[in-house]
C-alpha cells in the first residue's frame, strides 16, 4: 500500500493515485468532511510568535532581536505585499514601491498571471497554522508509515551512500532553540520528497515534530480531498506555481521558520529532468529574509535519484540502484543579511541576493557530488 501511496500519489492522471487514494480513505471515514472556505485575507497564525533564540544572550532579546535588527513586538507580523501606490505617487517614480514579484522585477521571466485552480485549496492552510489534535495524531501516522516506507526503498532495496550526514542530523536535533533550519537541493525525481529522509533515522523520520515542512505542487499533489488530506497530513504545504513570491504557501514557510521548524526547499521549483542549471526561484531568499530569526541554511546535492524512480512511465521504483546524498557546509550568511537589513535594501533586491549565494553553494557542491557519484561508478 505504502509504495502505492508514495511511488504514484503524485502523478496527475495515474491509475495508481486512485487507488492510493483509496486506501487511506479510512482517515475520514469518520465522516471528517473539511468545509470548503475562502480566504478573503492572509491572517498569520497566532501560535507565529518568535521563539527565544539561544545564539544570543537574554538581555539582548529583550531590547532588540540582533538576527532581525527589528524592534520586538507582540503584533504579528504582516506578510502581505504592499499596497500599490496612489495615483499622486505614481507621477514620482522615485516614491514608486520596489517590484513585488519575480515578474515585476525582471518583465523577461514571463511568470503566468492566471494559474488554473484544479481544486479549492483555501481551506488547508488554516489547518497547517493551527494544528488541532487530531491533526497530528493522523499526522503521526502518515510520517511514520511514509518515513518507513522510504528508508525500506532508500536503504535496503537500493544503495545510498551519505556524505557528512551527522551534520544533518545534528542540526535537525541539536541546533539552538527557535532557530529554524531550512535545507536547500536539487530537485530531479519525484522521490527526492521523502525519498532521501530515508538514510535519516527512525526517530526522525517518523516523527511528526521533527520531520520536515515541505512545498508541494498544487496541481499534482492537491488536486481532490483525499489527495489533500494524505499530503496534508504529511506536512507539504501546497504551492501555487507561477503566481510568484507572495503567496500563502510562502507565508506559512515564514510562520514555522518564526517557530524554529524545519523547512526543506527545492529552490529549483520542479522536476529538473534535464539536469540543466536553472535560475531558482526566489521564494526560498523571501523565505530566508523575512523569517524572524535568521535561519541555519543548509545545500545539499544528490544523484541517482532519477534512476530510483524514473521520470518516464509507467514510474516504477527500481532496485538496486546507485543515489549519492551530499551534505553541504551550512551557509554563513547571518552578516550578509543583517548588512542588507541595516542598508534597507529593498525586498525583491534582497531575496535575489540571498538565492545568488544559494545558487553559487549548489555550483560548487554539483561539482563535487557528481565526481563522487561517478568514483561510486
Amino acid at each position: 500500500m505504502l509504495m502505492v501511496v508514495c511511488s504514484n500519489l503524485r502523478r496527475p492522471g495515474h491509475v495508481g493515485a486512485a487507488s492510493a487514494a483509496r486506501n487511506i480513505n479510512w482517515l475520514i471515514s469518520g465522516g471528517y468532511t473539511p468545509p470548503i472556505r475562502a480566504v478573503a485575507r492572509y491572517v498569520q497564525a497566532p501560535e507565529a510568535r518568535p521563539v527565544p533564540d539561544e545564539r544570543y544572550p537574554g538581555s539582548q532579546q529583550d531590547r532588540k532581536d540582533i538576527a532581525t535588527q527589528t524592534v520586538r513586538s507582540s503584533k504579528p507580523k504582516d506578510l502581505r505585499p504592499p499596497m500599490p501606490p496612489s495615483p499622486s505617487q505614481t507621477l514620482n517614480s522615485s516614491t514608486l514601491p520596489p517590484p513585488m514579484s519575480d515578474r515585476d522585477a525582471d518583465p523577461n521571466l514571463d511568470v503566468a498571471t492566471g494559474v488554473a485552480m484544479p481544486y479549492n485549496i483555501d481551506w488547508i492552510f488554516p489547518r497547517l497554522r493551527n494544528p488541532s489534535k487530531f491533526w497530528y495524531v493522523v499526522s503521526q501516522f502518515v510520517v511514520s508509515a511514509v518515513g518507513i516506507f522510504s528508508k525500506v526503498v532508500l536503504m535496503l532495496l537500493n544503495k545510498p551512500r551519505v556524505y557528512n550526514k551527522e551534520r544533518l542530523i545534528q542540526l535537525i536535533t541539536k541546533r539552538p532553540k527557535g532557530v529554524p533550519l531550512v535545507t536547500v537541493s536539487n530537485h530531479y525525481s519525484c522521490f527526492d520528497d521523502p525519498g532521501l529522509w530515508g538514510c535519516l533515522p527512525l526517530g526522525i523520520v517518523c516523527n511528526t515534530y521533527k520531520i520536515r515542512w515541505s512545498m508541494a505542487a498544487h496541481d499534482i499533489c492537491f488536486t481532490n480531498k483525499l489527495h489533500s488530506l494524505f499530503f496534508m497530513f504529511g506536512k507539504c504545504i501546497p504551492v501555487v506555481r507561477g503566481i510568484g513570491v507572495y503567496q500563502d504557501a510562502i507565508n506559512l514557510c515564514i510562520e514555522k521558520a518564526a517557530l524554529g521548524h524545519w523547512i526543506h526547499v527545492f529552490p529549483e521549483g520542479k522536476v529538473n529532468m534535464e539536469k540543466e542549471e536553472l535560475r531558482l526561484k526566489w521564494g526560498v531568499g523571501r523565505i530566508i529574509y523575512e523569517s524572524p530569526k535568521i535561519p541555519i541554511i543548509l545545500p545539499m546535492w544528490h544523484e541517482g535519484m532519477d534512476e530510483l524512480l524514473p521520470n518516464v512511465e509507467p514510474y516504477v521504483i527500481q532496485r538496486g540502484k546507485q543515489v549519492t546524498l551530499n551534505v553541504g557546509q551550512p551557509l554563513d550568511l547571518n552578516d550578509f543579511i543583517l548588512d542588507l537589513k541595516k542598508r534597507q535594501v529593498p525586498e525583491p533586491t534582497a531575496r535575489k541576493l540571498i538565492t545568488d549565494k544559494i545558487q553559487e553553494a549548489f555550483r560548487d557542491l554539483r561539482a563535487e557530488t557528481e565526481k563522487l557519484h561517478r568514483e561510486r561508478n
